[in-house]
């Protein structure tokens, strides 16, 4: 079983497993990966299985870009007032944070692709019930239930990148699937706006269709993965939360999700446009402009990070990422130059980008592919669930109190906190992957 690397001197009890002996790491798996480490070793191919579930990515993250400008706007024609249309954008991720843990047991009992699959058809029914909602109420639930459906392939899909991903490439394989979600993300408010005219009911027909595309396509492409479990003697035994908690890097990235669902998703999406208009004093072309060199930011971060990861280790590449989208986010909360604003969002793209390949392949190491980890996965991507809800809310109280140099300060802050919790954990990539624990254990 694949699992973390535990350096063999003496360390805090708290780092290591309660009971049992100390997690040990294995040879190659049956990725095929025979290099060894050795620079004369042929270069490792991504795996089909998880080309699939990128292009899967690319597409579902479209379709959800395409829906995205037109929610509020749909949520409004009901004659709501801007408090009741936003609630429509939070109960989907509210029906994501509560539903995660039911997904996590789910993926357990059913499998990873068995579960992707039923999350897919859920969010693509509820997206063409969506589109049909004759009250506010009916596009509330039908959103809401989106939400669900959501959590149950997001789960899913890191439970299979786990367990298909060569440990060499992790770093990497998580990298291009953040970019597969990141460049569908931008180009689906495009597409978006190229189909407003065909009705604020089009772009979730279209999503629909999407998702039910992307589930033919993984049902059928990834049809070997449930053969070979069934035929499997022994089949994945689950890992429980208890397990994971106790090494010190799965507690550290429940720290940092969270800090960056709160600062990166949260506060960013829902501060950033009201800041450009009331502090910088610019319209929301400006705002704008910042949302997209973030995104910016974070793509050119993710063509190189994840390489870095596999090769420098996951907790430099982590560490540098906070740091840095800390210190742009403290420093976007008090600048009023246009400039300033939009090169610090460059930044704070750039960090996130730094940090998420590292930070999701210390998980993959954590539970390792022998190991079914619904739970432990849906305990992660609860916590950046959290601090995407809270942020938002609590930054925006705030900002109204006090302003916003405050609340991006304080959000700020929390990367700096999620950075000194990665301190004292444990390097979790395996010592044949990392030339420097090789010395150490030389």
């Amino acid at each position: 079983m694949s699992r973390p690397y535990e350096d063999p001197t003496p360390t805090d009890p708290s780092d290591l497993p309660a009971t049992g002996p100390q997690p040990t790491v294995p040879p190659a798996d049956a990725a095929g990966d025979t290099s060894g480490g050795s620079s004369g070793a042929p270069k490792e191919k991504v795996p089909p299985q998880i080309k699939v579930l990128i292009a899967a990515a690319f597409v579902i993250a479209i379709g959800y870009g395409i829906v995205a400008p037109v929610l509020p706007q749909f949520a409004s024609s009901f004659g709501v007032g801007v408090a009741a249309a936003s609630a429509v954008v939070s109960a989907f991720a509210l029906c994501r944070l509560l539903f995660a843990p039911a997904s996590g047991a789910v993926v357990n009992k059913l499998g990873e692709r068995p579960t992707y699959l039923i999350g897919l058809l859920v969010v693509a029914v509820s997206s063409a019930a969506t589109a049909f909602a004759e009250t506010y109420w009916q596009l509330l639930l039908f959103r809401g239930l989106g939400g669900v459906g959501s959590t149950m392939f997001t789960v899913s899909a890191m439970g299979l990148i786990v367990r298909l991903a060569p440990p060499r490439m992790r770093g990497r394989i998580s990298g291009y699937y953040a970019t597969a979600f990141l460049l569908g993300g931008i180009l689906g408010p495009v597409v978006g706006g190229l189909l407003a005219g065909f009705g604020m009911q089009a772009p979730f027909i279209i999503y629909a269709v999407a998702l039910l595309v992307a589930s033919a396509v993984v049902y059928f492409r990834l049809k070997d993965e449930t053969l070979a479990a069934r035929k499997a003697k022994n089949p994945q035994p689950p890992m429980k939360f208890r397990e994971a908690f106790e090494f010190g890097a799965y507690r550290s990235a429940l720290v940092s999700s969270f800090a960056t669902g709160w600062t990166a998703y949260g506060v960013r999406v829902a501060l950033i446009p009201l800041l450009a208009v009331q502090l910088v004093g610019e319209g929301p072309q400006v705002a704008g402009l910042a949302l997209a060199v973030f995104a910016a930011g974070n793509a050119l971060a993710l063509t190189f990070t994840g390489r870095l990861t596999d090769k420098l280790g996951r907790k430099p590449l982590i560490l540098i990422g906070l740091v840095v989208c800390a210190l742009a986010t403290i420093g976007v909360g008090l600048v009023s130059s246009v400039p300033l604003f939009v090169l610090l969002s460059l930044i704070s793209g750039m960090g996130s980008g730094t940090l998420n390949p590292g930070q999701q392949a210390a998980v993959a190491d954590v539970i390792g592919p022998e190991r079914a980890g619904g739970k432990v996965l849906s305990r992660y991507q609860m916590s950046a669930d959290a601090g995407q809800i809270l942020g938002p809310i609590l930054a925006g109280a705030l900002a109204d109190a006090a302003g916003f140099g405050w609340a991006f300060g304080v959000s700020g802050g929390l990367m700096l906190l999620a950075a000194l919790a990665w301190l004292p954990a444990k390097e979790t990539m395996p010592p044949e992957e990392n030339p420097e624990n090789n010395k150490q254990a030389a």
